[in-house]
């Protein structure tokens, strides 16, 4: 785990005063070019510039969510108030964790998301949340990796369910929700338990065959190549975004032992764990990526 001296490195939490001029802040800059930013306007008005994207006017009470790539730059009016954080793709990923809601809020994590109009609930809700944030980051006495990815999970979660995305997902667990969709949520939740294909299918309610039939027509998979998949996505997310030993994600994943973790993982990528997180510590600074996100299992 990266010591937790090194906190300043991987987060960032800014209060803005009131102020009587226009002000322009730029996210992705310098240390902060891999950061996710989340911007909590509270009062006043802002213009939020995305690359390639028209302006958008913000007006207080309102939250924007930019990941990484959403490289932009925030003209905050005269008279505007507003939290700033950032956190580092480290943070996230101790953020997010490894529970049944983590992979909606890896996906959610990957995209921006702004408000749609003014809500003083939801910001009144992330409001305590943020400014524990900043408030750990501004006290040299504490600052801990932990209590920061603790805010961060709980942050994520409060924009997740403002964005609407859990009311959304539990209609989707309906009796209209399609097999796929259904085994995909129950992947998700128990991919660590190294659980039998039949096991998934029995909490089905079908057989293995017909869950066999449905992955291959919808996504060209078997239902073992979709866990694996899982599998192999989190296991690279860990080596490329954490400093966990190779053991601790081995364990973290269900396996037995390091080596039939690094057997499974050579198997499945073509390279050891320990040759992987070399690889993309080197590709950080080009334009090659190894992992392209979050999303990436189907």
């Amino acid at each position: 785990m990266v010591s937790d001296s090194g906190i300043h490195l991987h987060a960032r939490g800014e209060w803005h005063e009131p102020s009587l001029t226009l002000r322009t802040i730029r996210f992705q800059k310098g240390l902060y070019a891999q950061f996710h930013h989340l911007y909590v306007l509270q009062a006043g008005t802002a213009t939020l510039a995305l690359e390639g994207e028209e302006p958008r006017s913000l007006q207080a009470p309102t939250i924007a969510y930019m990941p990484p790539q959403s490289r932009c730059e925030l003209h905050m009016a005269a008279g505007a108030a507003c939290f700033i954080i950032g956190a580092s793709p480290q943070i996230i990923v101790d953020a997010i964790g490894d529970r049944a809601e983590s992979y909606a809020l890896r996906i959610f994590s990957e995209r921006p998301w702004f408000m749609a109009e003014p809500d003083a609930g939801a910001v009144n809700e992330l409001q305590p949340l943020v400014a524990g944030f900043v408030r750990e980051l501004g006290d040299p006495s504490r600052a801990s990796w932990m209590a920061i990815a603790a805010y961060m999970r709980l942050i994520l979660m409060a924009l997740w369910r403002a964005a609407g995305t859990e009311a959304a997902e539990q209609r989707g667990r309906g009796g209209g929700a399609s097999v796929l969709q259904r085994y995909r949520q129950l992947v998700e939740i128990g991919f660590r338990q190294h659980r039998s294909i039949t096991d998934y299918a029995r909490e089905l309610g079908v057989t293995t065959d017909r869950l066999h039939s449905i992955c291959r027509s919808e996504l060209g998979r078997s239902p073992v190549q979709l866990l694996h998949e899982r599998v192999v996505q989190e296991a690279k997310l860990r080596l490329e975004r954490s400093a966990r030993t190779v053991q601790e994600i081995s364990d973290g994943l269900g396996f037995r032992d390091p080596t039939y973790f690094s057997h499974f993982f050579k198997k499945k990528t073509g390279f050891s764990p320990a040759i992987y997180r070399d690889l993309a510590r080197k590709s950080e600074a080009s334009t090659v990526t190894l992992s392209s996100g979050y999303a990436d299992w189907p």
